[in-house]
């Protein structure tokens, strides 16, 4: 007998009843963008390689290790999406998107795809939310971006978590700092990889985690002390923005994202409750990267929120999080009652109710057991008696109480009581 299959290492599953809370993660930090105005794109799972070497930087790690890179039958290399934005910068280039009205917001989720070495809360297979804003440089829209995800995790009753903010400056104050970074980097006592990281991205190596390396940064020049003007004043009309709608922040100077593409704002939501783990979302301004993927000179500003590390910190603070039960009502026939059953569960789905019965010969004691396992808050019992009657007997399971109900006025009755 051959082993039993499982899932891959680092793929996480989410089954029932539990994977309805994961559901509602999607759903609370979805809603805020729709009611923005942002339509929902649906994206490749792959794309040709060159999009992300291109997008998202051959210098990051992201690039370098992390990507699930293939060969396809036409010898074409394509790659698993690692992150959303580069794809949708294609979508919207290849689709003449930002042809028509400005800016173009649109919203995504689904899986992605890391080669990462498996850990609480980092996974191979990462679901993540996201949304892009394309195509102005308006101040504003930074802040409206920020406030969608800050307002996803509010709605979720997520509060142990703070948002990090900081400028990464534009293409006429980067080089100028690029040339403080490097002669800074240059006079420490760095092993020939991180070396060579600082030759690619010297930003890069202001994100790295080795303690021996961090006491050697203490007097690094920040990229906030060396702003130009326009972007200084970009900067500061963001947290104006983000005071007067009352989204809280810190400012972190030494901030660093993992991805080469982003300019100006940038920013990093965080969850002390995950330990390592602590980014449940982020993202920022990427202005250049349609004009890099061959498209219009556009700005754009996007983030993207992590669904698995969102579900983590809910659990983490205790939140009950969707429904909680995965039904409303669940129906028990007796004797006659499993022909008139089907049309009941029938009506009251129609009706808007979450519905099961019981299927197969029980009697009514060991389906009660059942019927108390399902976690519905009413069990509908439907007895040969009750039916000539015209009723049928409808048992709080919270109270114990229970009651006569006309088949006639049933699904009013329990629209009524679930409210």
């Amino acid at each position: 007998m051959s082993d039993a299959l499982a899932a891959p290492k680092g793929v996480p599953e989410y089954l029932p009843p539990e994977s309805a809370a994961w559901l509602a993660v999607r759903e609370g930090l979805s809603r805020p963008a729709v009611l923005a105005g942002y339509g929902y794109i649906e994206l490749p799972i792959f794309e040709d390689t060159a999009l992300y070497v291109r997008g998202v930087g051959e210098s990051t790690d992201v690039v370098s290790k992390e990507m699930y890179t293939f060969s396809d039958r036409g010898d074409r290399s394509l790659t698993l999406r690692p992150e959303g934005t580069a794809g949708v910068m294609r979508s919207v280039i290849e689709h003449r998107l930002d042809r028509g009205q400005l800016p173009v917001k649109v919203w995504y989720a689904g899986p992605f795809f890391r080669a990462e070495r498996p850990q609480h809360g980092r996974y191979r297979q990462l679901q993540q939310f996201g949304v892009e804003a394309i195509g102005s440089d308006d101040p504003a829209l930074d802040a409206e971006v920020i406030a969608i995800a800050d307002s996803g995790y509010r709605s979720l009753g997520l509060t142990g978590f703070r948002l990090e903010l900081t400028s990464l400056g534009c293409a006429e104050c980067r080089p100028p700092y690029r040339e403080r970074l490097v002669a800074f980097l240059d006079g420490l006592d760095l092993d020939e990889p991180t070396r060579e990281r600082a030759r690619i991205n010297p930003l890069r190596v202001l994100d790295d985690k080795r303690p021996e390396v961090i006491a050697q940064l203490t007097d690094a020049p920040l990229m906030l002390d060396h702003l130009c003007s326009a972007c200084a004043e970009h900067f500061a009309r963001v947290r104006g923005l983000l005071d007067a709608q009352q989204v809280a922040y810190v400012v972190n100077p030494r901030m660093v994202r993992g991805l080469d593409y982003y300019t100006r704002t940038t920013f990093e939501f965080v969850h002390d409750g995950l330990g390592a783990q602590s980014g449940i979302g982020g993202g920022g301004r990427y202005d250049g990267l349609m004009s890099e993927l061959g498209g219009q000179e556009l700005s754009g500003i996007g983030f993207g929120l992590g669904l698995d590390r969102t579900y983590l910190a809910c659990q983490a603070e205790g939140l009950q999080v969707g429904p909680a039960s995965p039904l409303d009502v669940y129906v028990v026939p007796v004797g006659a009652g499993r022909e008139r059953a089907p049309l009941l569960v029938a009506e009251l789905r129609a009706a808007g109710l979450r519905t099961d019965q019981i299927f197969g010969e029980r009697g009514l004691k060991g389906a009660m057991k059942q019927a108390d396992r399902s976690g519905a808050p009413y069990v509908v019992v439907l007895g040969e008696r009750d039916l000539a009657a015209g009723v049928a007997q409808v048992k709080s399971m919270h109270s114990g109480e229970q009651a006569a109900v006309p088949l006639a006025n049933l699904t009013p009755y329990l629209k009524e009581q679930l409210s």
